[in-house]
């Protein structure tokens, strides 16, 4: 078994233990922050925590009403640009907390002023040393250099510190996660089944859209450092705006689909796939019936979701479907060629 189906079954637990040792620092944050309200948020990131980062975007914007921005950390490091950042609230994500170009973006917002957070896997990190404050994922030791636990670990975080920007997230819902992540695994037996099928897929589209956006990104990504595979990651209406040309008879198609606001537009998106005559694959939970009626292959969560908890079990499955996917191509998930665990660029 590889380290990384490993690193993938302790999802539940490290959330459990993010949720109960990370809960009283929230708190405390969040008095400080109905007081000190910021005008924005700034995420620094790179890698699979710039696609947690993107998620953050999403949830913060929906939940809080406060402007949300990605970092382009080259501003910061090649073009040495003096950002302004009074009044703002700046958010670093990295799992080993060494990621050179993010700590850096973190040093200059602290030294100008705004209220510093760091997220990341490792207490003795630089991340945890240089932002004001600290929040750990607390996923134990992570040695597959394709990220997994650290990522939904990294989405947990975003959801806490939605609720202490003021956001109507009820503690008892994120609870929940823990046990949603378990039944997200009980479907490995199924999925292991599904991935012999794209054994020799070269190239595929993964499409998301909203809250689920940054699971396209990450599921790609996966595929991409695992399984070398090609995947190109869409939201649905941007895929509509010309890249859909790509797409043709038999084309592997994998879609996140939660009811909710997305439904409409993915369902579109299903359409026009079913008449080009590609393969689509989705992922979806028990409430969207109407997918689930529509379509031959479906990785289903088997319980109701609302869609803003959605993301994190609706990734396991297809973390999963990499690490099996890896395997039936005969790669060692574990060490991908040519890349290593941290990676530290300018």
């Amino acid at each position: 078994m590889s380290q990384m189906l490993a690193e993938i079954r302790e999802q539940p637990h490290a959330l459990e233990r993010t949720l109960s040792e990370e809960l009283k620092p929230i708190e405390e944050l969040r008095r400080r922050l109905e007081v000190q309200r910021p005008r924005l948020v700034l995420l620094a990131a790179r890698g699979t925590s710039d696609n947690a980062a993107q998620f953050g975007r999403y949830l913060l914007e929906i939940t809080t009403g406060i402007p949300v921005s990605l970092a382009a950390p080259s501003i910061f490091t090649l073009y040495r640009s003096a950002i302004h950042l009074d009044g703002v609230l700046v958010i670093a994500l990295s799992q080993s907390g060494e990621s050179t170009d993010t700590n850096y973006v973190l040093e200059r917002a602290r030294e100008q002023g705004a209220l510093t957070i760091g997220v990341t896997n490792e207490a003795a990190s630089t991340t945890a040393r240089i932002a004001e404050h600290c929040f750990l994922v607390r996923a134990g030791k992570e040695k597959s250099v394709a990220a997994t636990k650290t990522y939904t670990g990294q989405l947990l975080m975003l959801y806490l510190l939605a609720y202490a920007l003021g956001a109507p997230i009820q503690l008892d819902e994120l609870a929940r996660v823990p046990a949603l992540a378990s039944a997200a695994l009980d479907l490995e037996s199924e999925i292991a089944a599904r991935s012999e099928r794209y054994r020799f897929m070269e190239h595929t589209v993964v499409i998301g859209r909203g809250l689920n956006y940054s699971n396209a990104f990450e599921f790609a990504l996966k595929l991409m450092e695992t399984c070398y595979v090609v995947a190109e990651r869409f939201s649905s209406a941007d895929l509509l705006h010309g890249p859909i040309a790509m797409v043709g008879q038999s084309f592997p198609a994998f879609l996140f689909t939660p009811s909710g606001v997305t439904w409409p537009g993915m369902r579109q998106m299903l359409d026009k796939l079913d008449q080009i005559g590609a393969e689509s694959l989705i992922v979806t939970d028990r409430s969207n019936s109407e997918a689930l009626g529509r379509v031959t292959r479906a990785i289903t969560i088997p319980v109701e979701l609302d869609e803003m908890f959605t993301p994190i079990p609706y990734i396991i499955p297809m973390q999963l479907f990499a690490a099996r996917l890896a395997e039936q191509k005969g790669l060692n998930p574990d060490q991908p060629r040519t890349i290593s665990k941290v990676t530290r660029t300018l």
